[in-house]
């Protein structure tokens, strides 16, 4: 995941310049403030939370008593971090789930948001938690909308209740009782999008909202647009009274301001987030997590639940190991790849991981083709060879690129994404809980 990498980035970078000293005094920490407003206001989050948001750090920076055990940069980036979950909402919010089935969830957003692949995501994740959901298609105004529906449903394991281009009100209340007439306990209703906030969108979607009665609605917001995400949250917000948002897309390029701007300007929390293009990149929203992941302290604690849920124990004992040891083979590098790739990529578990942010690999690097190539790369090598990868000198080079249909830049890619990847587990190991800066 690529979650506010840029964003990120500066704020190390202004950390790096005050962590190590001893003593900070007014003007520095002023200048720091500086920076820090600087880095959010080009991350795109908006201004009058920039504003509040700075005056609450600074204001305690100011006032906290420096302990021994920690610098005062140390004391800044607690704070930063202790304000950046509290903006995006403290605690996971939770989805609402009715005392009286099925609970019903409108799902709602601008075309383009992802709404309708996101009602697939949803309901594979309530499907995995042991419901019953049921998809209902009323977007009947998009070209091949309700299609897009049904193959994200086949793909989810999912039932989609369809009426054509049939009143969407209609839809809504006859795929409701046929949920209660079959034992679906769940029921998504994929409204249509706009490609702009408009009066007759609203008004459906008013209709809508008073034909169900929804348990939840859910606004589906692009992460990638940055404050027009949020000036969608709020008129959604004011017409609707949303319960809550997912953020779509935080797998791609975006700069954070949608993120750490909803909460703060709507009220509304955030549930969920979208963390890539398949059926099981939902991810619920962890203020604290997130905060961790943007100041490059990591998130273990949703890279240990991606273990439980994608790993095998005894691979999940074999991972472990590795780690305590810091060391595996050339063998073992690629049944890691495989691993990282069931847990969403390698990107998206250096993400999680503290101070892993510096080395440079990511899921484009180790794409499916990619790891191939290194499956023949590593089966052209002797034993020894992929023991002690240090005797690969030149001419075992050549040989092995030979030997594997590879060129010689592709056994040194190997080679040096192997070290990398030594190298990040015994910096994992040696983290003892401070901060990596």
């Amino acid at each position: 995941m690529a979650t506010f990498s840029s964003l990120g980035e500066k704020l190390k970078h202004v950390f790096s310049k005050i962590t190590s000293r001893g003593k900070l005094d007014e003007y520095e920490i002023k200048q720091t403030m500086r920076e820090i407003r600087i880095a959010l206001l080009e991350a795109d989050v908006n201004f009058n939370v920039v504003k509040d948001f700075i005056a609450k750090v600074s204001e305690k920076a100011k006032g906290e008593e420096i302990t021994k055990s920690i610098t005062p940069g140390q004391q800044i980036v607690k704070i930063v971090n202790d304000e950046l979950t509290e903006l995006m909402g403290s605690r996971n919010s939770k989805l609402e789930i009715s005392s009286n089935p099925p609970t019903i969830i409108m799902m709602c957003g601008l075309q383009g948001a992802g709404k309708t692949t996101m009602c697939g995501k949803l309901g594979a994740m309530l499907k995995k938690q042991g419901k019953n959901p049921l998809l209902v298609a009323c977007d009947i105004y998009r070209p091949a909308a309700i299609d897009q529906l049904k193959v994200v449903g086949k793909n989810a394991g999912l039932t989609v209740f369809e009426r054509g281009t049939q009143k969407v009100v209609k839809t809504a209340e006859q795929g409701v009782a046929e949920a209660k007439k079959n034992g679906f306990d769940v029921v998504i209703i994929d409204t249509a999008g706009r490609l702009h906030i408009n009066e007759e969108l609203m008004n459906e979607l008013i209709d809508v909202k008073k034909a169900v009665k929804p348990t939840e609605i859910l606004l589906t917001v692009d992460a990638m647009t940055g404050q027009d995400a949020v000036t969608v949250a709020t008129s959604f917000n004011e017409k609707l009274d949303i319960s809550g948002v997912i953020l779509t897309k935080l797998d791609g390029d975006t700069r954070g301001g949608a993120a750490l701007s909803i909460r703060q300007v709507t009220g509304k929390p955030i549930k969920f987030c979208g963390t890539g293009e398949k059926v099981g990149d939902l991810e619920p929203f962890y203020p604290d997590r997130m905060a961790g992941r943007i100041l490059g302290m990591g998130d273990i604690v949703s890279l240990v639940e991606k273990a439980q849920e994608n790993m095998d124990e005894e691979a999940m004992k074999k991972m472990e190991k590795r780690v305590k040891n810091a060391t595996f083979t050339l063998d073992d590098f690629l049944v890691q790849f495989e691993q990282l790739k069931k847990m969403g990529g390698v990107g998206a578990v250096m993400q999680m991981m503290p101070g892993m942010g510096k080395f440079n690999i990511s899921d484009k690097d180790i794409d499916e083709k990619k790891i191939d190539r290194f499956k023949a790369i590593i089966c052209s090598m002797t034993m020894e060879e992929r023991e002690h990868c240090e005797i690969i000198k030149s001419s075992r080079r050549q040989r092995i690129a030979k030997g594997s249909g590879a060129t010689i830049q592709e056994v040194n890619a190997l080679l040096k994404q192997y070290e990398q990847t030594k190298e990040m587990m015994k910096r994992f190991k040696n983290n003892k809980g401070r901060f990596p800066f």
